[in-house]
């Protein structure tokens, strides 16, 4: 399922309007990655939780040349399920 999809689906399921609900998921979208940003996780219960990942600075090697690099420190973000959806798609 593809972003149209969902808010397709969402707008049937819920009686709004594609575009109520497009700008709903927009808006969605852009309160999570502001709070990535700044840090703060969100917890969506019976979804799960995003959170910013921190990743230390490490050797890797190219597997073409087999040369040793440094890979810098970042930051990813992160998605957690949570138990009532992974019990949900388990069909336990």
């Amino acid at each position: 399922m593809n972003k149209a999809d969902l808010i397709a689906k969402v707008a049937l399921k819920s009686g709004q309007t594609k575009k109520a609900v497009d700008e709903t998921v927009e808006a969605l979208v852009d309160v999570v990655t502001t709070s990535l940003k700044s840090g703060e996780e969100v917890k969506l219960s019976g979804l799960g939780t995003f959170k910013v990942a921190h990743r230390a600075a490490r050797v890797g090697v190219n597997p073409q040349t087999k040369q040793k690099m440094q890979i810098a420190a970042s930051k990813a973000a992160v998605f957690k399920v949570s138990a009532t959806l992974k019990k949900a798609v388990s069909g336990k």
